[in-house]
C-alpha cells in the first residue's frame, strides 16, 4: 500500500517537472496559455497534497492495527482469567469479613501452591560381567621308546626293520569363551502432575462489569502431566562356552629285529628319547563381577493448595487518584513491567503490567490491592 501511494507521489512530480520545463521553455506564451499552465500546476499540488494525505492516513491504521492486536491478545488472556476466577466465586464469601469504613474490598484470586520433591527411580538393573580366565600350561620332559633291544650275532649279523608309532605330544584341553549379557531398553511413563481443576473469577473493578448479568465463574481442568523415562533392563544373562581342543600326536620311527644273528648273539639294549609334552597345570575358570544398579533423580510437582478467590483491601473509584496510578506506573516501570505510558491513566496495558508483576511475586492477581501497592513500596504497611 505505501509502495502504491509512493509510486503516485513519484509520477506526479514528474508531471510536474516537466509542466515547468515546459513553462521555462516557452516565456513569450500567450497570457492564456500562462494561466493554463498555472491552473494544471494548482491541480497538480492538489493532487499530491491528496495523496500525501492518504498517505499518512494509511500509516496511522496500519500503526493502529499493529496496537490493536496486542490490545485483543490481552483481552482474550483477560476474558479467560476472567471466567477461571468466575467458576471459584460460589465457594467464596459474599461479603467481605471485617471490613472498614471508607475503605473498597475485592475478591482476588490466589494463585495455588505447589511443592517440588525429588524421587529416586531405577535406571538400569544390576547385572554380571563374566570374566574367562585362560588355562595355564606347563612343559613336562617323557623317555619315549625309540630303539628297543636286540640281540647281534658275530657271524651272521641280526636284519631289522623300521616301523612308526604314534606318541601323545599334547593332551586334549579345553577353553572357555564369554558370551556377553544382552540388554533391552524400555520406556516407563511416570507421573509428574496429576490433573486438577481451578476456579478462576471474571470481572475486576478495575475492568467493566455488566451489572445485569453478575459474576461469571468457570471450572478449568488441568491436564496432568506425564514424563517418559528409559530404563535398561537385562534381556539375556552373560554365560560362557567350552570350547574342546583336541589332543596332538608324533609319529616316532623305531627300528624293530626281523631276524636274529645265528651264531652269536650280542645284546643291543633299547634306545630312549626324552621330549617335552605341554600338560594343562590350571583349568580355565570364570570369574562373575558384580555391576551395581544405577538409579537417576527426578522432580515431582505436588499441589499443596488450590487457588481461590479471597477479599482483599484493594484501590477502586473512591479511593484512587491520578496521583496513586501515576506513582503505580512508575513502580511498575522501575520493577521490569513497563506499562508503556505514565499518565496517571489506568488504562489496559497498565493493567498487563500490574497483572505481570503479581504473577512475578505471588500476589494475589486482578485488582490494585494494597498487598501490591506495599510491595511496590507505593504505601507503608497499613
Amino acid at each position: 500500500m505505501k509502495k502504491f501511494i509512493r509510486m503516485v507521489c513519484f509520477l506526479a512530480g514528474v508531471l510536474i517537472v516537466f509542466a515547468l520545463g515546459g513553462c521555462a521553455s516557452q516565456m513569450t506564451s500567450t497570457p492564456d496559455q500562462v494561466k493554463s499552465l498555472q491552473t494544471q500546476l494548482a491541480e497538480k499540488d492538489k493532487t499530491i497534497s491528496s495523496l500525501n494525505t492518504e498517505l499518512e492516513t494509511a500509516e496511522k491504521k496500519l500503526s493502529m492495527t499493529e496496537k490493536s492486536a496486542e490490545q485483543i491478545q490481552f483481552e482474550l488472556e483477560e476474558q479467560q482469567r476472567k471466567a477461571d476466577e468466575a467458576r471459584l466465586m460460589s465457594t467464596a464469601p459474599l461479603l467481605p469479613p471485617n471490613p472498614k469504613v471508607g475503605e473498597c474490598y475485592a475478591r482476588v484470586f490466589v494463585n495455588p501452591t505447589y511443592q517440588k520433591t525429588k524421587e529416586t527411580v531405577l535406571k538400569k538393573q544390576a547385572s554380571e560381567y563374566v570374566k574367562i580366565i585362560p588355562a595355564e600350561y606347563g612343559y613336562k620332559e617323557k623317555e619315549v621308546l625309540v630303539k628297543e633291544s636286540s640281540e647281534r650275532l658275530q657271524v651272521i649279523p641280526a636284519q631289522y626293520g623300521w616301523e612308526t608309532e604314534k606318541v601323545l605330544v599334547k593332551e586334549a584341553s579345553y577353553k572357555m569363551v564369554n558370551v556377553p549379557a544382552q540388554y533391552t531398553w524400555e520406556e516407563e511413563t511416570i507421573l509428574l502432575k496429576p490433573a486438577h481443576t481451578i476456579w478462576k473469577k471474571g470481572e475486576g473493578l478495575v475492568e467493566k462489569v455488566d451489572n445485569n448479568t453478575g459474576e461469571i465463574m468457570c471450572l478449568v481442568e488441568v491436564p496432568a502431566t506425564y514424563k517418559t523415562v528409559k530404563k535398561k533392563t537385562l534381556k539375556t544373562a552373560a554365560t560362557s562356552k567350552r570350547i574342546e581342543i583336541p589332543a596332538q600326536y608324533k609319529t616316532v620311527k623305531r627300528k624293530v629285529l626281523i631276524s636274529p644273528a645265528t651264531v652269536k648273539k650280542i645284546v643291543i639294549p633299547a634306545e630312549y628319547k626324552t621330549v617335552k609334552v605341554k600338560e594343562m597345570i590350571t583349568p580355565p575358570r570364570e570369574e562373575r563381577i558384580t555391576i551395581p544398579a544405577e538409579y537417576t533423580t527426578i522432580e515431582r510437582t505436588e499441589k499443596l493448595t488450590d487457588g481461590k478467590l479471597e477479599w482483599r483491601r484493594v484501590l477502586c473509584e473512591t479511593n484512587m487518584g491520578e496521583d496513586i496510578i501515576t506513582r503505580l506506573q512508575t513502580a511498575l516501570r522501575n520493577n521490569g513491567h513497563d506499562p508503556v505510558f505514565i499518565d496517571g491513566v489506568m488504562g489496559w496495558r497498565t493493567t498487563k503490567a500490574l497483572k505481570a508483576y503479581q504473577k512475578e511475586k505471588g500476589l494475589a492477581v486482578g485488582n490494585i490491592t494494597y498487598e501490591t501497592l506495599e510491595s511496590l513500596k507505593i504505601v507503608r504497611n497499613m
